[in-house]
């Protein structure tokens, strides 16, 4: 590689937002994608950067920073969650809001893509100090969302109690209660049964489907998760219960465990509450994170940061099936690697769309104000996500192109037509 475009490459490891442009740069090309067309997708349509005063409980205020992105809204009102991190960083929020563009386009939902984040460490702070930075948060942004424009919901540590009190924040100033403005809540208040697990759930659907594509008896699969707050607790619960495969490794960001014979999702999740950490579970061998990729595993499932599988360890994963449950785990380059070495590459905004799907089922139920009962919730979103894997194995067949490649052709193919049905090129 020559040393300005390793240049390249390094940066845009760091850089999320640099990396969904050079998902979206390949799509384009492979398309031959309208340059004007591709000059508009390759960037959000809106942002919005706020400062929002918060009384600490020592009686000072302190003042945090906050964003909103719409990244393309060409096939409905925006949808995305909101982050509060201490590294939250704006490229992020631009990254994951692009992301969600093709997330829902990809699951033929009639949504845009959206994202929100606030710097900020919720460890750290009192449950007052939690909802008043909330509340203070939409005070901010309400002008800029609604049922018909942007719904935010949970992410990065929010949580339905947390969307509770924006929805709220948001019925007091518009004077009127509007559920619909925020997916998440609880279901008392116009929340979605199903929608705990649903990234989850929706991912390991995938997992079933391409079991069967690649004729692996997920009875007598191994897996291994890399990641174990909720979406990898959930992930690792679920393959056990509704798929049958066996957990044999699993990590925090303090390192991870592996025992051939398999681990109970719940009881390393308690010892983790206990702890802080799943390592030194008992009877368990200490591996690292970076040990636990290259384990010799039927299915990998990356449920936590970015750019965790690069073109360095990319050669040495040796699981059948790789589901990113996280955003953004594998490079463009690793990508490559994976595909020519025959891995069955499940992306991130196939894999985890299980999340949007279910809230925009809970937006249906709110403005129908008729509750589904789980059963119908679950079955409508196996429903849908199954048939999004089909689309993009077959796109990934017919474009001769890995699986992200393909997932963003579907996505991209579908943005791009409503863009010109809409006269914006």
């Amino acid at each position: 590689m020559d040393p300005q475009k390793e240049a390249q490459v390094i940066e845009s490891h760091k850089n999320p937002f640099l990396m969904a442009q050079q998902q979206c740069d390949d799509c384009a090309r492979v398309l031959s994608l309208e340059p004007d067309v591709h000059e508009i997708i390759r960037v959000p349509m809106r942002e919005i950067h706020v400062y929002i005063p918060v009384r600490m409980d020592n009686g000072f205020i302190k003042v945090f920073e906050g964003f909103r992105v719409i990244h393309n809204d060409a096939l409905g009102p925006a949808k995305g969650g909101i982050r509060f991190h201490p590294d939250e960083t704006i490229d992020t929020v631009r990254a994951l809001s692009a992301w969600m563009t093709w997330k829902c386009a990809l699951l033929g939902l009639p949504l845009g893509g959206g994202k929100g984040g606030v710097i900020c460490n919720p460890k750290e702070m009192s449950e007052g100090e939690l909802e008043r930075l909330s509340r203070g948060y939409i005070s901010k942004i309400w002008q800029f969302i609604g049922p018909d424009k942007d719904i935010p919901a949970p992410d990065v540590y929010t949580n339905p109690q947390i969307m509770a009190w924006m929805m709220d924040e948001y019925s007091k100033i518009v004077g009127k209660n509007q559920f619909g403005v925020i997916t998440g809540k609880p279901p008392l208040i116009g929340g979605s049964l199903g929608r705990n697990d649903a990234t989850a759930r929706g991912g390991l659907y995938v997992v079933r489907e391409a079991a069967k594509v690649r004729g692996l008896d997920l009875e007598k699969a191994s897996v291994a998760v890399q990641g174990y707050g909720n979406a990898g607790y959930y992930t690792a619960s679920l393959a056990r219960k509704l798929l049958g495969c066996k957990i044999v490794a699993i990590s925090d960001s303090k390192g991870g465990i592996f025992n051939e014979e398999g681990f109970d999702p719940q009881a390393v999740f308690d010892f983790k509450k206990r702890t802080g950490s799943v390592v030194n579970f008992p009877n368990a061998k200490f591996v690292s994170n970076e040990e636990l990729l290259e384990l010799d595993v039927d299915i990998l499932c990356p449920c936590a940061l970015e750019n965790v599988i690069t073109e360095k360890n990319a050669p040495s994963i040796k699981a059948a099936i790789v589901a990113e449950f996280a955003n953004g785990p594998t490079t463009p380059e690793a990508d490559e690697i994976l595909y020519e070495k025959g891995i069955h590459l499940l992306p991130d905004f196939l894999c985890n769309a299980g999340g949007v799907t279910v809230s925009y089922f809970e937006m249906v139920q709110n403005f129908s104000m008729y509750y589904w009962d789980e059963e119908e919730v679950y079955e409508r979103l196996d429903k849908k996500i199954s048939a999004a894997y089909y689309s993009v194995l077959g796109t990934s067949s017919e474009y001769k192109v890995n699986m992200r490649q393909a997932a963003y052709v579907v996505a991209v193919k579908r943005v791009a037509e409503a863009m010109k049905l809409r006269g914006w090129v």
